[in-house]
């Protein structure tokens, strides 16, 4: 993978606001949801979650601005020094490397072309390009756990990219939702706290298998389902609740829904039906707000004395509530 700055388009010095925000914009503009014939955006969005995945990790972005790790999140080789592959000065290439020793890329093409001669299996195995079996540097050479092995066990099969519809209550409690994955199957997957419209959870070992049979990842993308009873506004939500003429004239308690369930809401006599009532921290997370939005709703088919009440009122009584 390129470096993981590289993909979001930040600087090193970037700060995790920075990132957070470089990641947003990326996976707003390549989400497959957005472009669902465009195999290279989907590409590119897996892409930059996996550049994000490992810059948002502390740890994992000092290991690599270290060199520890590469974009890929796999170690880097630091070096052979005296007891390097093939002893004394057949460890190492002249020129390779440098001080910072070789990458896994670099090691299995120096393999390939007959690194420092002929390459060891624990029994003298067999030189590339001679007589008989070719040397297979993803076959275990060099030893168990060699450095065939190595290679073998890092590369991964395909991540995967699935879209789960969320509610809003599901959101609300951090629920656990069921995910299908491409092949069918379904999983049962665990909503962090606060979750994010966008956010992406990956799930190891649920991606596409390799030849040796090591998978990818899933990565789970969250989208809020729409919701007949609520609109989001961020983090805090909105209702609309229908009153009678005579319950905002005369005041009264009114049932209003909310994540948790329904609560009682006093409406003063008088009410301003203009202006919404806040619910402190009934929003979609605790730290948000409910506001409720008060709808008068006429008696159906008319009354004769609301009526003459309400000429009564044009005529004696008029009042402005335009400019």
């Amino acid at each position: 993978m390129r470096d993981p700055y590289t993909v979001l388009g930040v600087p090193r010095s970037a700060s995790e606001k920075d990132i957070k925000s470089a990641y947003r914009k990326l996976a707003k503009k390549y989400h497959p949801d957005q472009n669902p014939d465009d195999p290279s955006a989907h590409n590119k969005f897996a892409e930059a979650t996996h550049a994000y995945d490992l810059l948002n990790d502390t740890e994992k972005r000092g290991q690599f601005d270290r060199g520890e790790i590469d974009g890929d999140g796999n170690p880097r080789f630091a070096g052979f020094g005296n007891g390097g592959f093939g002893g004394g000065a057949r460890g190492a290439r002249p020129g390779a490397g440098g001080a910072g020793g070789f990458s896994a890329e670099d090691i299995l093409k120096e393999f390939m072309s007959g690194f420092g001669g002929q390459p060891r299996n624990g029994a003298g195995g067999a030189r590339p390009g001679a007589g008989g079996a070719q040397w297979d540097p993803f076959a275990g050479g060099m030893g168990a756990g060699g450095a065939g092995a190595g290679a073998q066990a890092r590369m991964k099969g395909d991540d995967v990219v699935v879209t789960v519809a969320v509610s809003l209550e599901d959101a609300h409690k951090a629920a656990s939702v069921p995910v299908r994955m491409p092949t069918g199957k379904m999983l049962s997957v665990k909503l962090p706290e606060k979750v994010e419209e966008g956010q992406q959870i990956r799930l190891k070992g649920q991606g596409t298998p390799n030849a040796f049979g090591e998978p990818g990842d899933a990565l789970v993308t969250v989208r809020f389902e729409k919701s007949k009873v609520f609109r989001r506004d961020g983090n805090d939500l909105r209702t609309d609740v229908s009153i009678t003429l005579y319950e905002a004239v005369l005041g009264a308690k009114v049932r209003v829904p909310t994540l948790d369930g329904s609560v009682e809401l006093n409406l003063p006599p008088g009410v301003d039906t203009a202006k919404a009532l806040r619910l402190k921290n009934k929003g979609l997370y605790g730290d948000s707000d409910l506001y409720v939005n008060l709808r008068v709703v006429l008696p159906p088919g008319g009354d004769p004395d609301l009526e003459a009440l309400a000429r009564f009122m044009r005529d004696q009584k008029p009042y402005k509530v335009r400019d």
